[in-house]
């Protein structure tokens, strides 16, 4: 397990980062925070693009820094593939030759993904003989996983590869991000301030505030936690693990989760397909009786296990246990006394169908569709 343990200042009334926490070998930690609060600096030092006053980071077995032993391993050979925001690619070289170029650092008896898996899992196939000039945003941003794929690093460090990316390109690279996170088989390091990018892609979340780290740990156990900045959004609330069961004729979908089940205006895929969702705690009502006679579709059945006052407004989050998993109501706390709310009460929680307003891609969501040309 990657161990990244990080002291370092600029200067007298500078910016100050004092940060450890581990890296799971598998998966997506994503460093998630406020701008300013030293996500793509710890990036930079894991990188070894900066020298930290003091600290300790180790990747795959190997210790790259270690300040207290004089050890600072130079960047090319900490075998860490980074992307940033803008691609970087090589303007006068084909997709295939910057793709080519990554391989060709990759150690000879370095495992990994083969130049073709590379293509087919990130649908690039279509564009090995065009120049990066003729790419769309999305389309860079997917040759330059592919290059630091192919490389085969012990690590994979991306610094907000999303965030030059309108809307609908972000929309179009996720499902490759999410692919890419599956088949690596190598911890990935993600830098976002972008919340729907954690909730599609992170497993692991490592929440920093002024260059501390304020909670990390498995990302729906944080999302669900009101002690945390996350809380203090507006889109707060829970991420469910669910999976598509089936499609009605009138037009709903309905997705099983640990506990009961979800109906959604969403289509997220065929049944089977695997993906999270996050219900966010203001769109969810709670009720004391079972209703009859509502619009609401989703109705489920649990038990009041917390009230949490929300500090300095006139509001309340009510956590709702539904079998093993919880759902968050964001109500106010007129509604707690009017109701006569207590903890162990049978409570019902109500969400609309139409407010899931996104889907995130789950661990085996089902592939995206290829890019047209």
């Amino acid at each position: 397990m990657p161990g990244i343990a990080l002291r370092h200042d600029f200067g007298p009334g500078g910016f100050t980062l004092d940060a450890a926490f581990d890296v799971p070998d598998r998966g997506v930690t994503a460093l998630f925070g406020p701008s300013g609060c030293g996500k793509s600096t710890i990036l930079a030092a894991v990188a070894g693009l900066l020298r930290p006053r003091a600290g300790r980071v180790e990747i795959g077995g190997a210790v790259v820094l270690d300040t207290s032993r004089g050890v600072f391993v130079p960047p090319e050979r900490r075998r860490c593939g980074v992307v940033f925001q803008d691609a970087r690619l090589f303007p006068h070289l084909s997709v295939e030759t910057n793709l080519r170029y990554g391989q060709r650092r990759a150690p000879r008896d370095a495992a990994g993904p083969g130049f073709e898996e590379v293509v087919a899992l990130l649908g690039i196939g279509h564009l090995l003989d065009r120049r990066p000039s003729g790419l769309s945003g999305g389309e860079r941003q997917r040759v330059a996983l592919g290059r630091a794929l192919l490389a085969r690093p012990r690590i994979l460090l991306m610094d907000e590869p999303l965030a030059a990316l309108d809307a609908a390109r972000r929309a179009e690279v996720l499902p490759f991000l999410a692919r890419l996170r599956d088949a690596a088989g190598m911890p990935i390091l993600y830098v976002t301030h972008a919340l729907d990018e954690v909730d599609a892609l992170a497993d692991h979340l490592v929440l920093l505030e002024a260059g501390r780290v304020v909670a990390a740990g498995p990302v729906a156990a944080l999302a669900a936690r009101t002690d945390l900045p996350l809380a203090a959004r507006r889109d707060a609330g829970v991420l469910l693990d669910c999976q598509v069961a089936r499609a009605s004729e009138e037009g709903l979908t309905t997705l099983d989760f640990p506990g009961g089940t979800l109906a959604t205006t969403l289509h997220p895929g065929p049944p089977g397909t695997r993906l999270r969702v996050r219900v966010r705690a203001r769109d969810v009502a709670v009720a004391t009786l079972e209703p009859h006679g509502i619009s609401t579709r989703n109705i489920l059945r649990g038990t009041l296990a917390e009230i949490t006052p929300v500090p300095g407004t006139a509001e309340a989050f009510v956590r709702v246990a539904v079998g093993p998993s919880d759902i968050l109501a964001r109500i106010t706390r007129d509604s707690v006394a009017r109701l006569g709310l207590a903890q162990g009460m049978a409570l019902w929680a109500l969400v609309k169908a139409v407010t899931f307003d996104h889907r995130v891609v789950g661990a085996a969501a089902q592939d995206a569709p290829r890019e047209e040309d």
